[in-house]
């Protein structure tokens, strides 16, 4: 087995060293949403390429959240077993496949198939990037958590866009392909970085504290017992800060994901064009580059941070009852609401680091928060894509969203309460040691 490199190598060792990284999460973070926000704007192209009915569409917009799901909960335990920069190097390179053969299938179920090779790679890298971070970030965690989540809301601005190439007759398939790019870049990046790093999970087992008035007792592994009695990391279940973290990052991800999936058709069915509903849904995944500049510093700097959800659940629900009530009257505004309203999803993703003490903890934290998270995610786009009914209209759903835009505020709020995951789990002393 390869020894682990030094945490902090990739950052600290030169100057060299941190811009290698800097471009490494810069590349890695540029293909996180584009993959995703480029279907939507041409959706319907899709489906009425392949004949394919509206159930279909529900299977797509839902597919990153279950998806995301399936791959974070193998993520953790794939990387513990071969590193992490080698895992992230394998779910970009399917990304890669998907981005490259998706455009040229030729049935609906290919390309529900190499969407799947999308989401796939994008998955491992929603999971691991944190903690990967968190080991090799040395001093310079707030300033690659900062590119991380700056140019993850670039890719999703920059995804509709791409829908411009559609004008033509079968010109989705242009607006999907014109993504392999970023694919092949992240992939000859991570090739690197994952030759130099080796095997970079951290080897840590969990000692036993000694049972008060019988000290020596022998112990079961990780409970009290005899000091030094190897464990392993007990269940993140037992962490209200965890759980209340997965719900937080489950919430707004499904917001999110019904947005990417059809904040643009929502639009379009309110009587504007195409252009302005590719623009909304650009707009809205723009503020989210806003968000990833200004969210980790005000975390690092605020000493409590519970009022931030309780703001992002108000403007949520702002854009939505734009929607509802007078949605062709500032398309623009509504969906830059909801896009302010999104920095949730960075304020969760920057709390999976910050509520970690541990690299060990943050691993693991991420992979609790984000798979559970996205089975709530992936909920949402797939029960909409089974009621929705163009001759219902919006109405109901658009209601339903606004209640859990205030669900979401809530929980919020109790997740990024002052409070480690690690004295949750009763490691506040120091009782997570290098094996």
């Amino acid at each position: 087995m390869d020894t682990p490199r030094n945490a902090t190598s990739a950052t600290s060792g030169s100057a060299i060293g941190l811009v290698f990284t800097l471009v490494a999460i810069f590349v890695a973070a540029l293909n996180l949403r584009a993959g995703i926000t480029s279907v939507g704007p041409v959706l319907s192209d899709i489906l009425g390429w392949y004949d394919a009915s509206p159930a279909v569409a529900g299977l797509i917009t839902a597919m990153p959240g279950a998806f995301f799901a399936v791959m974070g909960l193998c993520a953790v335990p794939l990387a513990e077993r071969i590193g992490m920069s080698r895992t992230l190097l394998i779910g970009m390179s399917f990304t890669l496949t998907g981005l490259a053969v998706r455009p040229w299938t030729g049935s609906v179920w290919l390309f529900l198939l190499f969407t799947a090779f999308v989401v796939v790679g994008i998955a491992l890298s929603n999971v691991l990037l944190p903690a990967w971070i968190k080991l090799h970030g040395g001093r310079n965690i707030v300033t690659l958590m900062t590119v991380n989540t700056t140019v993850l809301g670039i890719s999703g601005a920059l995804g509709p866009l791409s829908a411009g190439l559609a004008e033509r007759e079968g010109g989705w398939r242009d607006a999907l392909f014109v993504w392999v790019s970023a694919g092949l870049a992240q992939v000859l990046v991570w090739l690197f970085v994952a030759v130099r790093n080796g095997y970079d999970f951290p080897r840590y087992r969990v000692a036993a504290t000694e049972t008060p008035g019988t000290p020596g007792t022998p112990g079961a592994p990780g409970a009290p017992g005899t000091p030094g009695t190897p464990g392993a990391l007990p269940s993140l279940w037992t962490s209200p800060s965890a759980v209340f973290l997965m719900a937080y990052f489950g919430l707004q991800s499904m917001h999110a994901y019904i947005q990417m999936g059809y904040l643009s058709q929502i639009l379009l069915d309110s009587g504007v064009s195409r252009t302005v509903a590719s623009l909304g849904l650009s707009i809205n995944a723009g503020w989210g580059i806003l968000g990833g500049l200004v969210i980790p510093t005000v975390i690092a700097r605020l000493p409590r941070v519970e009022v931030l959800p309780l703001l992002f659940g108000a403007l949520t629900f702002s854009g939505y009852l734009g929607l509802l009530l007078a949605p062709a009257a500032a398309p623009l505004l509504w969906s830059s609401l909801l896009g302010v309203g999104g920095w949730a999803f960075v304020l969760a993703l920057n709390l999976i680091v910050v509520k970690a003490r541990h690299p060990l903890v943050a691993a693991r934290l991420s992979g609790f928060v984000q798979p559970f998270g996205y089975v709530i995610a992936a909920l949402g786009p797939l029960v909409i894509g089974l009621v929705y009914r163009p001759e219902v209209g919006w109405t109901g759903i658009l209601l339903a969203l606004l209640v859990l835009a205030l669900v979401k505020g809530v929980v919020g709020f109790l997740a990024a309460r002052p409070g480690f995951v690690d004295d949750d789990l009763g490691l506040s002393e120091p009782r997570i040691v290098e094996n």
